[in-house]
């Protein structure tokens, strides 16, 4: 088991397979892209297979596959087979912006994927384009459909963008009305990847949820875990629900039980961190598994006790991009 230095059992893991994206959302990177990462300094996909179970054999017992866009990345599909194959992981998900999942749907369900989270911040084609840059809004939104009949777990991620979406925050919930996802209305956060300035949040959690009420103030709030990240509810007679996940805020850091792992096998103990380790490195070097979980324990065992702590201890962020993060 791991345990950090503020008593949480650390039991995620967030593990990015790639940097890249075929996408361009604004708020995420620039048009021309980043700076991607050079192939062979990339975690090849047998060393996240290893990975992954030493991670399982430590307490992980929940692995979200992330990138950029995974399904951009080959061999991903033989990662899930393998973290399918692990019985301490009770718990394999993943996000994508649905523009290349469709052709693996029906294996990611024989694979025992719960849930799909996608990033989708317009359901209108013209606010799409505008924000992702691309014109795939009827691809995402017809696998979005495909993942809703398959019966998997759909979460749509919706990030609220002053003077870019706000006007399909309530499209969305009638989105939410009709078919059984969870949409999570996001605060913005910096990690742009030098993409624009971000000079303070307008629509923080509590203007997302006024704003909502307004047309629906009808609403219960569902309970949940200490580790969840969003405040979800339910409105009678809607078919999904919603949520409101305060990511810049920053009100569920306290109970954190997450480890972010980029593609290139940085650890990062702390979203509005930096890169603390790396593990890459070892794995390439013939680390033991003893020598991996003494790593893990090291680093978890300096860990800030929240993103507003760790922010002052690594300076900022906002050069970063969510997609090398991983999410």
């Amino acid at each position: 088991m791991l345990i950090d230095n503020h008593n949480r059992v650390i039991n995620y893991v967030r593990l990015a397979v790639t940097d890249r994206c075929n996408l361009r959302c604004n708020y995420c990177m620039p048009e021309h892209g980043i700076d991607f990462a050079r192939k062979s300094d990339l975690m090849t996909v047998e060393e996240m297979k290893r990975l992954c179970s030493i991670l399982a054999g430590l307490g992980v017992d929940k692995i979200r596959i992330t990138g950029g866009e995974p399904f951009v990345r080959k061999g991903v599909m033989d990662l899930f087979a393998h973290l399918g194959g692990l019985p301490e992981v009770r718990e394999i998900s993943v996000t994508s912006n649905a523009t290349l999942i469709g052709p693996h749907i029906d294996r990611m369900k024989e694979l025992g994927i719960q849930s799909v989270n996608i990033s989708l911040d317009a359901i209108q084609a013209e606010t799409f384009a505008r924000i992702t840059r691309r014109d795939e809004f009827d691809k995402v939104y017809g696998n979005i459909m495909k993942l809703v009949d398959s019966g998997m777990e759909v979460r749509i991620n919706f990030v609220v963008l002053k003077g870019q979406n706000e006007s399909d925050i309530y499209p969305m919930m009638e989105f939410q009305r009709e078919f059984p996802v969870r949409v999570r209305f996001l605060e913005e956060m910096p990690f742009n990847g030098g993409s624009r300035d971000f000079k303070g949040l307008e629509w923080n959690h509590r203007k997302i949820l006024g704003h909502i009420r307004e047309k629906y103030p009808e609403f219960e709030k569902i309970p949940g875990p200490m580790t969840a990240t969003s405040v979800n509810y339910q409105i009678p007679g809607h078919a999904g629900s919603f949520g409101i996940i305060p990511a810049f805020s920053r009100t569920f850091c306290g109970s954190c039980n997450r480890l972010r792992i980029t593609a290139t096998g940085d650890l990062i103990t702390c979203l509005y961190g930096k890169p603390v380790a790396n593990i890459r490195d070892p794995l390439r070097q013939g680390a033991t598994s003893l020598q991996i979980r003494a790593l893990l324990e090291e680093i978890l065992g300096q860990r800030a006790k929240d993103g507003f702590e760790a922010q002052e201890q690594f300076g900022p962020v906002t050069g970063s991009s969510m997609s090398s993060i991983g999410g």
